[in-house]
């Protein structure tokens, strides 16, 4: 009998036992289902879905005929995640048979489980990716990246500049107008099965292609140009050497060459300076071109005109400095056209002394020099220009003369540009198209008068 109430007491209490298991399983089960089921559910999307950004194509940039000067393609890009990876060797040997990578660095990356993600070679052959991928490894796949690259190699190579790895603009033109270029990217929501293989596209939003890059560059101008150039630095022993050509009508830059170049595909190779479109960003002292700005000041003041005479010896002292001509002479009489066009130094800092400092600095600033041109181009110098309170007993023999001032290639030609224009300056630039946009707005204005340009042109 003892041994009955003994037993019913601990089927009792296995019943209870098992009452409160199911009491707490079910309290459980609420709590899942109802309070915590939105922070779950959100959780256990998250582990199995993935978003991905979907890269733009960069627009191309084109000459003005056309000619591709930059443009994308489409490469492969391999990929591994260390912590699904099971052949870390095999894989690093592999990579560097067919696709050239460091296995040597590749292999401890590999080996590295805190980490989810790493390149196993960016911007690989397609064809040598596919061999690799074909070998199965768990743990490694593939996405397709665009690279720039640069069809005509060095040619206008400053001036296009180049892109970086992310495809970002990183001088010249490339970045002028990279966010024309970039375009907007487009992203994919992806579900994933436990072993992070894609089993559906559940949304995605399209990419927005970069616009394309139009610019005022003749292609063959600019290679001849830059031939030109380097027959000129090896003959005469130069460090560099830059050309522009412009179209006076327009402004349009049909080249911008310079000597040394490089190719624009090995940018990570050179030297910033090797890089710089000197064109634009480096200064120098203008020397005999700069007369121009005293003549054209002086007629226009009707100060002189183009017959107007003046005894001139061969040197002039002014204040502390002697200046003399290049060209050993006598005493001469000489118009104002011979001494533009014989180039004399004692006769432009002649005429420069009767214009005066005052009214030869308003001339310099007519013809743009001291500020920037606003050309479309990256780094742009605003010369060098000493202001007028600065200026000592001797400027007036040097700025004449383009001594004691720098200016930039860009400038000087803008400035000759307006003369061939009917005295007219427009602001340079080097690109007219932007996608289906056409560029308009270029700013202008009247330097000279056109009796007193026709006078220049004559001499």
């Amino acid at each position: 009998m003892s041994s009955n109430k003994q037993a019913n007491r601990r089927i009792r209490l296995l019943l209870a036992a098992f009452v409160l298991i199911f009491i707490g399983t079910l309290g459980r089960a609420v709590w899942i289902q109802g309070v915590n089921a939105a922070s779950l559910g959100k959780q256990a999307e998250q582990q199995h879905r993935e978003s991905i950004a979907i890269p733009a194509g960069r627009g191309t940039i084109f000459d003005r005929m056309g000619i591709q000067l930059a443009i994308g393609e489409q490469t492969t890009t391999v990929y591994a995640d260390p912590r699904q990876v099971t052949q870390a060797r095999a894989i690093a040997v592999a990579a560097h048979t067919l696709l050239g990578a460091d296995a040597n660095v590749l292999y401890p990356q590999l080996l590295d489980k805190k980490k989810g993600f790493i390149y196993v070679e960016r911007f690989a052959d397609s064809k040598a990716a596919d061999a690799f991928m074909k070998k199965g490894f768990a743990g490694v796949n593939v996405y397709q990246e665009e690279k720039r690259s640069y069809p005509q190699g060095a040619t206008g190579s400053q001036l296009v500049g180049y892109a970086g790895t992310d495809n970002k603009g990183l001088a010249g033109l490339e970045v002028e107008y990279d966010k024309s270029l970039t375009g907007s990217p487009g992203q994919q929501t992806i579900v994933r099965d436990p072993f992070g293989r894609a089993i559906n596209v559940v949304s995605a939003t399209p990419e927005r292609q970069g616009k394309d890059v139009y610019t005022t560059i003749d292609h063959t101008i600019q290679t001849n140009a830059e031939a030109v150039l380097r027959e000129t630095v090896q003959h005469w022993g130069a460090k560099s050497a830059n050309a522009v050509v412009l179209d006076p009508r327009t402004g349009a830059v049909l080249a911008m060459a310079q000597a040394p170049g490089y190719d624009a595909n090995r940018a990570n190779k050179v030297s910033f300076a090797l890089q710089r479109n000197r064109g634009v960003t480096d200064t120098f002292e203008p020397g005999s071109t700069f007369k121009l700005v005293t003549i054209a000041g002086a007629l226009s003041q009707r100060i002189v005109t183009p017959s107007s005479a003046f005894l001139l010896p061969y040197s002039i002292p002014v204040a502390d400095r002697v200046i003399h001509d290049a060209e050993l002479r006598g005493t001469e009489r000489l118009s104002v056209s011979q001494i533009l066009s014989r180039s004399s130094n004692v006769g432009a800092v002649t005429i420069a002394e009767k214009l005066g400092s005052t009214a030869l600095m308003d001339w310099i600033h007519k013809f743009g020099f001291g500020t920037k041109t606003g050309i479309d181009y990256p780094g742009e110098s605003p010369g060098q220009v000493l202001p007028l309170e600065q200026w000592s007993g001797s400027t007036i023999g040097n700025v004449p003369i383009g001594q004691g001032i720098a200016v930039t290639p860009i400038q000087l030609a803008a400035a000759y540009a307006a003369i061939a224009n009917g005295g007219v300056w427009i602001e340079p630039h080097l690109v007219d198209r932007v996608g289906g946009r056409v560029l308009h707005s270029f700013a202008h204005r009247r330097i000279v008068l056109p009796a007193v340009n026709e006078e220049l042109k004559t001499m």
